[in-house]
C-alpha cells in the first residue's frame, strides 16, 4: 500500500463517447498522487483505442481488458485487486470529477481522521448540459441512517484503505456500492460529507425509464436477503427509503 497514494477505479464499457472526458477530469486534479485503473468489460466500440492513446503517454493510468463480459462489479474488483494506494476513489467512465475534487477530500478526511468521505455533486446530461440539479450532501451519516437510503454517490466516495481491516469488495448484488458502503458503516464507521460540488454524474437516456421501480426491488433484496433485516423493520427502512427518493427527484 503506497502512502497517499489514490488509486481510482474505473470499469468501462462501450464509453467511447464518454471516457475522454473522464479521464481529461483525473488529468485536471491538482492533486497529483494518483493512478487511474481502468478495467474495460469488452468494449466493441472505440473506447479501448482512447485509453491506450492515454497510456502510452501517461504512466499513472493503467488498462485492464476481461476475459469475458462480466459486469460492473467484477470490474471494479478487478480494479480494487490491482489498486496499490492507501485511498480508494470510485469515477464510473462517463463522469467527471471537479479539478480540485481529491485534493480537497484528501484534505478533509485527513483532518476528520476519517476512514470514508463523501460529496456533493451536480447531474448533467450526454452533452455535458447541467441540469440544475444538485444532490446535496449531510455532514455525516451512520449505518441506520443510510438504510433509509443510499446519499452517497459513488462517484464522489474515497475510502482510506489504511483505517479498514477488511478487503474491500463489490459483492456482485445490485446495488453494489450501497452494498458496500452499508458493510463499512455497519461496523460502526462514520461517512462524512463535504457538502462542495465535486463532481458532475452523467444522466443518460437510458437511466431515465424503468429504473426506479427496479431500484426499490433492489434495495428491498438488500434488507432483506443480504443485510437480514427482519420484516417490520425492512418496511420502515423501505418507507423512508421512498420518501428520500421523492425528496431526491
Amino acid at each position: 500500500m503506497n502512502k497517499n497514494l489514490v488509486s481510482i477505479i474505473t470499469p468501462m464499457y462501450n464509453s467511447g463517447k464518454f471516457i475522454k472526458d473522464t479521464i481529461d477530469s483525473v488529468l485536471s486534479q491538482t492533486y497529483k498522487e494518483w493512478e487511474m485503473i481502468i478495467v474495460d468489460d469488452c468494449s466493441t466500440d472505440i473506447s479501448p483505442e482512447i485509453v491506450k492513446s492515454y497510456v502510452d503517454s501517461e504512466s499513472r493510468i493503467k488498462y485492464i481488458r476481461t476475459d469475458k463480459n462480466s459486469g460492473v462489479s467484477n470490474a471494479r474488483n478487478i480494479a480494487l485487486k490491482n489498486a496499490n494506494g492507501q485511498y480508494i476513489a470510485f469515477l464510473d467512465s462517463d463522469d467527471i470529477w471537479d479539478k480540485e475534487k481529491l485534493e480537497k477530500q484528501i484534505n478533509f478526511m485527513k483532518e476528520k481522521d476519517c476512514a470514508i468521505s463523501f460529496t456533493s455533486y451536480e447531474l448533467i446530461d450526454e452533452e455535458n448540459k447541467r441540469l440544475n440539479k444538485i444532490v446535496r450532501v449531510v455532514p455525516s451519516i451512520d449505518y441506520k441512517t443510510l438504510l433509509k437510503g443510499n446519499i452517497l454517490g459513488c462517484l464522489t466516495v474515497i475510502i482510506d484503505k489504511s483505517k479498514l481491516d477488511f478487503e474491500i469488495k463489490m459483492s456482485g448484488v445490485r446495488h453494489e456500492d450501497y452494498v458496500l458502503w452499508l458493510s463499512i458503516l455497519k461496523r460502526g464507521y462514520i461517512a462524512y460529507g463535504i457538502d462542495d460540488v465535486l463532481a458532475q454524474y452523467r444522466k443518460s437516456l437510458t437511466s431515465l425509464s424503468g429504473n426506479k421501480l427496479k431500484s426499490a426491488m433492489w434495495t428491498w433484496n438488500i434488507y432483506r436477503n443480504v443485510e437480514k433485516i427482519p420484516l417490520y423493520k425492512s418496511i420502515y427502512y423501505f418507507i423512508n427509503y421512498g420518501i428520500n427518493g421523492i425528496k431526491k427527484s
